[in-house]
């Protein structure tokens, strides 16, 4: 289990999808109204997500973030003002090897590429649910060759719990040490680039802003938040993370059906940087 370290609080990093926003998919005045008294203290605020930059952008609108944001995972840096600071791409050897790994599969093909969403299918709960998160509808197409150069991210998606698990598994043992191959939702095997990770994104804003890592404080629920969690100086999962990741961090905050982002803002940072509830 990761126990934080004691020291002053400089900035918040949060994850999007599961932590930061409802299950409905909805940023909350709670929330909103948090950030701000945050900020107000003196304490930066950004988010890092699996999505794509186009399904950032209304948050950082209602959240008035002017600093970098991570998109996949921390593939692409950004700001709300289109400007990019670092992006780094899936390599193509990989893409193809999964693609072709995932065609053998009764899995959905989702891949992010040029700022727009390719999709296998266009049907599914698990599509309308990625058309809110993105923020775009997909192309529907089964020829993703003409991608294959320019990948932020690929998705196999499957309600199959055991399935992805055995495909996480098979990707990673054969192309982990060239991409980042990591779950963001049980029914999501996400592949990005091997810096496309929330611990290498999440240093990356801390230098941004200007603070070390120690000086962190980072909220997130799944797999693939470990290795910010495991960074950052006070790291906070969520009460609807999997037991898998609550067991690893010992700083726990309530779910995201309960505004678990401002309940940690209020009771666990504030107190450690000597704000009064």
């Amino acid at each position: 289990m990761s126990d934080p370290v004691s020291g002053p609080i400089r900035l918040v990093v949060s994850d999007v999808d599961g932590t930061l926003v409802d299950p409905d998919k909805t940023l909350r005045a709670a929330t909103i109204a948090a950030v701000k008294r945050l900020e107000a203290a003196g304490v930066g605020f950004t988010i890092i997500s699996a999505r794509p930059r186009s399904g950032l952008g209304w948050l950082a609108d209602e959240l008035s973030i002017d600093a970098p944001i991570g998109a996949f995972n921390g593939g692409t840096v950004f700001r709300r003002d289109g400007s990019v600071d670092a992006q780094f791409r899936v390599p193509v050897d990989v893409v193809n090897a999964v693609l072709a790994m995932a065609a053998d599969n009764p899995v959905a093909i989702w891949v992010f590429a040029d700022d727009r969403w390719y999709a296998s299918s266009g049907e599914g709960t698990h599509v309308d649910h990625e058309r809110k998160a993105s923020a775009q509808e997909p192309v529907v197409t089964q020829d993703f060759a003409a991608l294959v150069e320019k990948v932020d991210k690929i998705t196999l998606v499957s309600d199959d719990a055991n399935l992805l698990r055995g495909l996480h598994d098979k990707a990673n043992a054969a192309h982990g040490e060239a991409a980042t191959i990591a779950q963001s939702q049980t029914y999501y095997l996400d592949v990005t680039a091997l810096k496309a990770n929330k611990g290498d994104g999440v240093a990356t804003l801390a230098k941004a802003f200007g603070v070390s890592l120690e000086e962190v404080a980072v909220l997130g629920d799944q797999a693939n938040d470990l290795p910010m969690l495991t960074r950052a100086g006070l790291p906070i999962v969520m009460a609807n993370a999997p037991d898998a990741v609550r067991e690893q961090i010992s700083v726990h905050t309530r779910s995201n059906a309960e505004d678990g982002v401002a309940y940690a803002i209020d009771t666990i940072i504030f107190p450690r940087i000597g704000v009064p509830k």
